[in-house]
């Protein structure tokens, strides 16, 4: 199994999952002509693409998928709840191209596995995936006000996450954005902090993990810099192993990162 972060902010999100029968989407958080251009950068055609899973209905994971399914004959998969959600955002997509996985499911397709979970955000009924082959599981986990101790035992020990490191806190409450704002980021249906997305990996890392991937950074209320120093700390303090045992890399608005077998 491969896997590459193809853009992870929060103006657009999409990551790439690939098995020797596979080639996965999760999210399609932008144009389609910038897809293919991501897609391009870890050397794959778009047209390749079988499958599409979506977590939930907000614009910066579903903004090309539309587009994609129509123009590549794409299966979507999203939750009964999410479909509604969309309703017309993204155009028409064929009733037969409209797959449904709901919180909890297990789908296989030819060789790998694909687990459901919910996650605490306001949407309608937000999801993530974990994707499983050969003994090798990667976790996808943004989108979230806090991490439960049922996700934290469901998701302990993958080998590979990216994981939300959305806003340092100081950046957020000292910034713009209005207070109402504010609290929706900060509150239980918000997003994880970068201490937050630390504390978490500190809670299921486990002898597996090689990789942890940041993502979904906010470009007005975070660093790059800092969510990566704010976590590779944490870990060091825990006593993990970082930089021995694992790593920690950055993900970008609009670069992928390097095409990684688990």
């Amino acid at each position: 199994m491969r896997v590459s972060m193809l853009g992870s902010s929060s103006s657009g999100n999409a990551t790439y999952i690939e098995t020797p029968k596979r080639k996965i989407l999760v999210d399609a958080g932008f144009s389609g002509k910038k897809l293919k251009d991501l897609l391009a950068g870890i050397n794959r055609d778009i047209s390749d693409i079988d499958s599409l899973f979506i977590t939930h209905e907000h614009s910066d994971h579903i903004k090309g998928v539309g587009v994609l399914a129509r123009k590549y004959n794409l299966n979507v998969y999203a939750n009964e709840a999410t479909w509604r959600a969309i309703g017309n955002k993204v155009g028409t997509i064929p009733i037969e191209k409209q797959n449904i996985i709901e919180q909890g499911d297990i789908l296989t397709l030819d060789d790998v596995d694909i687990v459901s979970y919910g996650v605490s955000h306001d949407a309608a009924e937000p999801q993530f995936y974990a994707f499983q082959k050969d003994n090798k599981q990667f976790t996808i986990l943004t989108d979230t006000g806090y991490v439960s101790d049922r996700l934290v035992g469901l998701l302990k020990n993958s080998d590979g996450y990216l994981i939300e490191s959305n806003h340092d806190i100081d950046m957020l409450r000292m910034g713009s954005y209005p207070w109402s704002l504010k609290q929706r980021i900060l509150g239980d249906e918000g997003h994880l902090s970068n201490d937050a997305g630390a504390q978490a990996m500190i809670d299921m890392i486990g002898d597996r993990t090689k990789r942890i991937y940041l993502g979904h950074l906010s470009k007005e209320n975070n660093m790059k810099t800092i969510a990566h120093q704010t976590c590779v700390s944490a870990l060091t303090q825990a006593d993990l192993g970082v930089h021995e045992q694992f790593e920690v890399y950055d993900t970008n608005p609009e670069k992928p990162t390097d095409l990684y077998t688990l």
